[in-house]
């Protein structure tokens, strides 16, 4: 299904008919993505006396218990209230349900034993036609999508680049990171607080979106985006990414 768009006073033809999802499941698999430490998601029946809520083992329905963690099991949308101590809540603050996104392939900085997406390459290959951004990372391997990252130093954001993504008014960055933030950085999680303009400068209305996985099959250029998330009232939810191929 084909339809036409119009956003910022500009029509766009969207193809509807080919969703690209570009989220990373959460799952109880052996070979799970996992981040910082985090276990495997544990998904148990509910049990109460003799009844089970499993149908394998003679229940009458399934219904189960999920332990996990959104930060280190797949992909997350997470707003300011990540590293505020006043709680913020991504399902009070989440509105970029739909926008015009653009996707851009980036091949980091070998900078001793980091690999940094740095300013200068932000501003070689991001036009700043949109305030969505989608990062994918160079190479990319569809084993993202089942890495364990912890203690392995993943390619991370250098905070001048995350600052020109908040002076350039981005509200929307979706990377295939576990975090924009180098993994053991003493606290300080310099990208984080520059793209959210903290403490002085405080963006209700920014989130981020990291460990999403895109095939290599799917080229850069501007896309439609639909971000879902769960309504967690919590820093972060569980997210759902669909790309739409924009026709014109």
């Amino acid at each position: 299904m084909k339809t036409e768009l119009i956003i910022k006073k500009k029509k766009y033809k969207v193809d509807l008919s080919k969703p690209i999802d570009i989220s990373i499941s959460l799952t109880n698999k052996s070979k799970s993505l996992l981040a910082f430490g985090a276990e495997p998601m544990l998904i148990d029946p509910v049990v109460d006396g003799k009844w089970i809520g499993d149908t394998k083992k003679g229940g009458p329905v399934n219904f189960k218990k999920v332990i996990f963690s959104p930060h280190g099991n797949g992909t997350h949308t997470e707003c300011i209230g990540h590293i505020t101590k006043r709680t913020h809540t991504i399902n009070a603050l989440f509105n970029k349900s739909f926008a015009l996104a653009e996707l851009i392939s980036l091949t980091p900085k070998k900078a001793n034993q980091d690999r940094v997406i740095t300013k200068k390459i932000i501003e070689k290959n991001l036009s700043f036609k949109t305030d969505t951004v989608v990062i994918r990372t160079l190479p990319n391997s569809p084993s993202k999508r089942t890495k364990n990252y912890t203690n392995t130093n993943p390619t991370y954001l250098h905070h001048a680049a995350a600052q020109l993504l908040n002076d350039k008014n981005i509200k929307h960055l979706l990377v295939d990171l576990p975090s924009v933030d180098k993994e053991k950085d003493g606290g300080d999680i310099l990208s984080h607080k520059a793209y959210w303009g903290y403490p002085k400068n405080k963006r209700k209305d920014a989130f981020i979106t990291e460990l999403v996985y895109i095939p290599n099959s799917v080229p850069d250029g501007l896309y439609l985006i639909n971000t879902q998330i769960a309504p967690f009232e919590l820093d972060v939810s569980p997210s759902k990414t669909i790309l739409f191929k924009i026709m014109n």
